[in-house]
């Protein structure tokens, strides 16, 4: 197999970067276009449940492995009224939605939130309003969310119907505040202050809560670094991660860019890990701020992505309107499971992660009001890496071949991480080709493992001959993984092909 287009590494247990969080496997449901209402809530579908939760979402959000929720937002965080999405729907009040200039009706709310999460076998992170509201607000949320009875709004959930405290322990303080776009923006001084002030007394109800404070809402913003280190000056001993936000697409003409949008993520987590040490030691703490990539994908911003339905997105102000709804090709899914990497190359500080968003709004899934769900191709990278990135990631530095990009300079075709079980030793490689014309040769040298004797599991790939190649609502299953060939573990070496634009998971036992 040894060739020039050959990439190597070696892996040894001595060599660890962390236990992986298993919330980096998480997702996002927001009140945007059609995430909620024909997503993961539609009464009188054919698969709907007593609450009016589609079933058939919840099992491939089930399969998908999605640890942890966020909710409600995302940028209509900043004008919800978390009291509007309680009590008896038919009392509940439609609101303008100003993010999204939508009509919100408040039918799905924060019981029906938990109620699908506990269902899915997932985890709620809950974002407060600090855009249009404050402390009061948001103390008075937590209370009625988690306090057990006894107290008027703690004894209102229970009139409710929910007995049970919601029991929310992670909790991000407002969403993109640096952002202009955003309802309430302020500068960092300003919202560092209220973080601070929020945290400060939701601790004083619960001194366990996890708070994620507002980091900039990407690497590129002008206030970036300066936002994180203004707001840690005012909130480093009173939160425990900080935010990153980050999507990628394909500009035209430039696919060995867009196949390496992780180098720009994996700098993203660097310089954000740099500036918060750094305040960290300006305030001579030795408490480490961990971070929190809470949203995260393909996004095609600039509309140029196919959308799943041609219905277009209807008149300002509509309820649920069709907003966002990319549908993924091959070359997404290949940049997804790069991302995917990333987040686990970086698992000693990234603890929560979460790809925006669950379903239909640049999704894994994608359903039909009254019809089908189904998997899109970016699905399957995110369900293999949460099925199999479980355990310790070992360090990975590949020396092989690098091609030149227009965006990132100089980058290397693979990117690989690899995590080992931590009950039966086991090892799962995840690799992607960035080379869209040529396959790679892959060596890995197994020093320490136990596997001298091991034996290759599975080789998956995720490839087309079409890279523009997509799932749809009539062809639900063009793409789907496939099994790779000749892969072989010998006298403690894995050796692999690497298909030309690819992402494949290489499991060893």
């Amino acid at each position: 197999m040894s060739s020039e287009h050959t990439a190597r590494f070696t892996l040894d247990p001595a060599f660890a970067v962390s236990p992986v969080d298993e919330r980096i496997f998480g997702s996002f449901v927001e009140h945007l276009g059609r995430c909620v209402y024909s997503g993961v809530y539609e009464p009188g579908h054919p698969s709907a449940d007593e609450a009016g939760l589609r079933t058939d979402v919840m099992d491939l959000v089930r399969e998908m492995g999605v640890t942890v929720v966020r909710y409600p937002g995302g940028n209509f965080v900043s004008g919800f009224k978390w009291e509007d999405s309680v009590g008896p729907r038919d009392e509940r009040p439609r609101r303008l939605d100003l993010a999204w200039r939508s009509t919100e009706s408040n039918r799905f709310g924060l019981s029906e939130f938990i109620d699908f999460v506990r269902k899915v076998g997932s985890t709620p992170m809950m974002a407060v309003n600090l855009g249009t509201r404050g402390v009061a607000e948001a103390i008075e949320l937590q209370e009625y969310a988690n306090h057990p009875a006894g107290t008027a709004l703690s004894d209102l959930r229970v009139a409710h119907g929910d007995t049970d405290p919601f029991d929310i322990r992670l909790w991000c303080l407002g969403n993109e505040m640096d952002g202009p776009w955003q309802t309430g923006h302020k500068t960092a001084e300003e919202y560092g202050r209220i973080a601070a002030e929020t945290a400060r007394a939701m601790r004083q109800i619960d001194p366990d809560v996890e708070l994620v404070a507002c980091g900039s809402s990407n690497q590129g913003m002008e206030t970036f670094a300066r936002w994180e280190a203004t707001v840690l000056e005012h909130s480093y001993d009173l939160v425990d991660h900080v935010s990153l936000h980050a999507y990628y697409y394909e500009t035209e003409g430039d696919r060995d860019s867009f196949l390496a949008s992780a180098v720009d993520t994996e700098s993203f987590i660097e310089n954000v890990v740099s500036t918060a040490d750094h305040v960290g030691a300006r305030l001579k703490s030795k408490k480490k701020i961990n971070l929190s990539f809470d949203e995260w994908n393909v996004w095609y911003q600039d509309g140029s992505s196919p959308q799943l339905s041609d219905e277009g997105r209807g008149e300002d102000w509509a309820e649920a309107p069709r907003l966002l709804e990319d549908n993924y090709s091959v070359t997404d899914a290949v940049v997804v499971g790069s991302l995917l990497i990333a987040l686990l190359r970086h698992a000693d500080r990234v603890k929560v992660a979460c790809q925006a968003q669950l379903v239909n709004v640049i999704a894994p899934i994608a359903t039909v009001p009254g019809g089908p769900a189904w998997r899109q191709t970016i699905y399957y990278p995110f369900a293999q890496a949460s099925k199999y990135g479980r355990g310790t990631v070992l360090d990975v530095r590949p020396q092989g071949p690098t091609h030149e990009t227009a965006r990132y300079g100089e980058v290397d075709l693979l990117h690989a991480t690899a995590v080992r079980d931590d009950e039966t030793g086991a090892v799962t490689v995840f690799a992607v080709n960035r080379d869209q014309r040529r396959a790679l040769d892959l060596e890995v040298a197994l020093a320490g493992l136990g596997l001298a004797r091991g034996e290759v599991v599975e080789h998956s790939v995720l490839s087309d001959a079409d890279a523009d190649a997509r799932n749809t609502a009539d062809d639900p299953d063009r793409v789907t993984p496939h099994a790779g060939t000749g892969t072989t573990l010998e006298d403690g070496t894995l050796k692999a092909t690497l298909e030309p634009l690819s992402w494949n998971v290489i499991r060893l036992a």
